[in-house]
């Protein structure tokens, strides 16, 4: 069984709206209903959860039904932060997934993911264990030396960018998320599951990536959005 893990966790306090991003509507529709339609879609998808910001689950409930959600099959309530949220969404399938399943988590405000990295990272994790979508880092890099200047730079062939979806086997999640809260590793400021994976010693995996899906943190990436949904692609385009 594939099953996704969506975060809608968060306050949204960098989009300075009066409600979560993930619940914003454009064109009447809300975020998270746009990255859970992805989900839907995909054929490959059997269930989902959600991991919900407390309060809203109702809402979200409500929502699913009217834009037909069906494989939205548990609603979670959200920690005090990501990788808190993230725990509660692993530990909540205990019951429900056998070790071997595929996890695939994905941020909830990244409403733009395609089905083609969505196969390509349950097929990555089903060769390797693991899979992190991931994109060439095509921007130069320089480390700073004080405020003002720099004379060290990191090559760009180095470096990837790494974001979700991503996907794990689930028992290699519940492994991780008790040993890294348990032993406080890989779980504080800025840490996610693929950071707090390779903190805990694993070797992650590369999927493919798309500069597409952009995750809408400030009102510039709403409206970069909205600029997506009314474009469509040119025929010609291969």
């Amino acid at each position: 069984m594939n099953v996704a893990i969506i975060i809608a966790a968060g306050q949204g306090h960098r989009m300075r709206q009066e409600i979560p991003k993930q619940f914003i509507n454009v064109y009447d529709k809300p975020v998270v209903i746009y990255t859970l339609e992805s989900f839907q879609r995909h054929p490959d998808i059997d269930a989902i959860e959600v991991v919900c910001l407390d309060g809203w689950q109702d809402l979200l409930r409500a929502y699913a039904k009217q834009f037909g959600i069906t494989k939205l099959k548990w609603i979670v309530s959200g920690g005090s932060t990501a990788q808190e949220s993230i725990r509660n969404g692993v530990f909540a399938l205990k019951e429900e997934c056998e070790d071997d399943d595929i996890v695939i988590i994905h941020d909830g405000i990244r409403p733009l993911v395609d089905e083609s990295i969505l196969s390509d990272v349950i097929l990555k994790c089903r060769e390797y264990g693991n899979a992190v979508t991931s994109l060439p880092y095509n921007e130069q890099i320089f480390v700073i030396k004080d405020e003002k200047c720099t004379s060290q730079y990191i090559p760009r062939e180095t470096l990837r960018r790494v974001s979700t979806p991503q996907a794990y086997m689930y028992a290699k999640l519940v492994w991780a998320y008790t040993k890294a809260f348990k032993e406080e590793i890989g779980i504080y400021g800025s840490s996610y599951t693929n950071t707090m994976m390779v903190d805990l010693g694993e070797v992650l995996y590369f999927a493919a990536g798309s500069d597409k899906n952009i995750k809408l943190t400030t009102k510039d990436d709403l409206e970069l959005f909205k600029g997506y949904l009314r474009t469509e692609k040119d025929e010609w385009l291969k």
